[in-house]
């Protein structure tokens, strides 16, 4: 899964010379994946100033689904942030908005040569489609990977839980690799975060 979603990733830097950023399955304000390969002194400035909360992109993608240029949305920007992002060299710019409000996946692109086609608009947005469906939440986990990841969340170490369950330590690693692999997650705690925001645990 993380090397098709890798994959990916590089097919959407191709055509965002300038990079780009994607939020996939933006829950309680927390996108389940993001991804940012905008200049670094940009992500920077951005974080710092806490643009996220701000950002007319952002504001755009949660109130309409599609596709738009930077330059044809018409949300106020009273801080300048679009203004900013081309001081740093991020004059043009796309955006796309996909899935429902409860799960919405918001990406934009840029570059500073030129706007963005219609072409390379539509190649990023089905490559954003993709990956939202790829990694949509499960609706459900298996008995035996909400007990291993119950014992984990109850504080229990990898051999208390193991012993709790009356199986090896192995085959508890196993189910929590299973959780983790489809949750999406890179650790243990990352898994049971994630279960119980999804209602899983």
């Amino acid at each position: 899964m993380r090397s098709v979603i890798d994959q990916k990733s590089d097919e959407l830097g191709k055509l965002a010379p300038g990079g780009f950023t994607y939020g996939l399955h933006i829950r309680f304000a927390m996108p389940l994946l993001s991804h940012q390969s905008f200049p670094q002194a940009w992500i920077e400035h951005y974080t710092e100033e806490a643009y996220a909360l701000r950002d007319p992109i952002i504001a755009w993608g949660f109130s309409v689904e599609g596709t738009a240029r930077w330059s044809e949305i018409g949300i106020p920007d009273p801080f300048d942030i679009l203004g900013q992002a081309a001081d740093h060299g991020l004059v043009h710019g796309l955006a796309v908005s996909h899935g429902p409000k409860r799960s919405r996946t918001i990406a934009s692109a840029a570059r500073g040569d030129r706007a963005f086609t219609d072409d390379e608009i539509s190649a990023f947005a089905e490559i954003i489609h993709e990956l939202h469906v790829l990694t949509e939440p499960p609706k459900s986990l298996t008995d035996a990977e909400i007990e291993a990841l119950r014992c984990i969340a109850e504080g229990d170490r990898y051999a208390a839980a193991a012993a709790r369950l009356d199986i090896s330590e192995s085959a508890l690693k196993a189910r929590l690799t299973s959780a983790r692999n489809r949750l999406l997650a890179r650790t243990t705690t990352e898994a049971v975060q994630r279960a119980r925001d999804y209602r899983l645990l």
